[in-house]
């Protein structure tokens, strides 16, 4: 694997420096999928809205795709600690540090 240096770097939604992506094909998919499935769900959701469905149905599905996307933001995070997160320590960039408790505080709210 090239070392980080040899890495075309990318910027952050923040304008940071970020190194590319890292994650495997395997997580990638993962993620696709269930992403896939959270957007049969919300379209499921406004299709019910629109036939004037129960609210208390509405409201498990809404449910539902919480939990769908909570599961999507906890495989995200995995990844990212394993590879971005361990890298730039590894490289001496301490800031990801304070970078990863913004990104956490935002995911738990």
């Amino acid at each position: 694997m090239a070392s980080s240096k040899d890495k075309a770097y990318t910027q952050t939604s923040e304008g940071r420096e970020a190194a590319p992506l890292m994650r495997s094909d395997k997580v990638n998919k993962d993620l696709a999928i269930r992403l896939n499935r959270v957007e049969g769900q919300v379209k499921g959701i406004k299709a019910m809205i629109e036939r004037g469905e129960y609210c208390d149905d509405i409201l498990t599905q809404i449910s539902s795709v919480k939990s769908a996307m909570n599961a999507v933001a906890k495989i995200l995070v995995e990844s990212h600690m394993r590879t971005c997160v361990t890298e730039r320590l590894q490289n001496g960039d301490e800031g990801i540090v304070e970078e990863f408790v913004k990104t956490v505080g935002r995911i738990i709210g």
